[in-house]
């Protein structure tokens, strides 16, 4: 799997400084799900991470980029270990449900962690496109780092959830 920051963003509440780091997940596959990680910070202690969706998954780092990187790794197995077992894998909190709950009022980081959703089983399909609309295909997918089927993919994927 690799790890990449996406965005990030700083909010002030109350007198601690809240930061938002988005991480995306890449495990080559399609569906993905977002999940909020909690941390917290006493004064002698190591940065500590709790998920509000998956109470028991919980972690640690001496650093927030520490912390962040083990909230990956912990979610990652913890969920793993859900499938293995055959339990159903939550709905993602909303930001705001989670900020507006006193259990969290001590947070002084929010972490939005993407994860891969189990693996659907690819299928090779045979398609007639034109060739000149091949060579946009393959231009844009090299582009972004795609190959061609996960351009078509995520281009279909964006296609079906679009509204209307």
């Amino acid at each position: 799997m690799v790890c990449n920051i996406r965005h990030a963003l700083v909010r002030t509440g109350n007198s601690l400084p809240i930061f938002i780091h988005l991480l995306s997940i890449d495990a080559k596959v399609t569906n993905m799900a977002n999940y909020i990680a909690v941390v917290h910070k006493d004064p002698k202690s190591d940065f500590g991470v709790s998920f509000p969706d998956f109470p028991g998954c919980i972690t640690a780092g001496s650093t927030i980029d520490e912390a962040k990187d083990m909230a990956h790794d912990a979610l990652s197995l913890h969920i793993r270990g859900m499938l293995e077992d055959g339990e159903i894998i939550p709905t993602p909190s909303k930001l705001e449900d989670i900020m507006d709950d006193p259990h969290y009022s001590d947070a002084v980081a929010i972490l939005v962690v993407s994860v891969s959703e189990a693996k659907p089983r690819s299928i090779r399909v045979n398609i007639t496109v034109p060739e000149d609309m091949l060579r946009k295909i393959d231009n844009v997918a090299k582009k972004r780092g795609m190959s061609r089927s996960s351009f078509l993919v995520h281009a279909a994927q964006n296609a079906i959830t679009q509204p209307g």
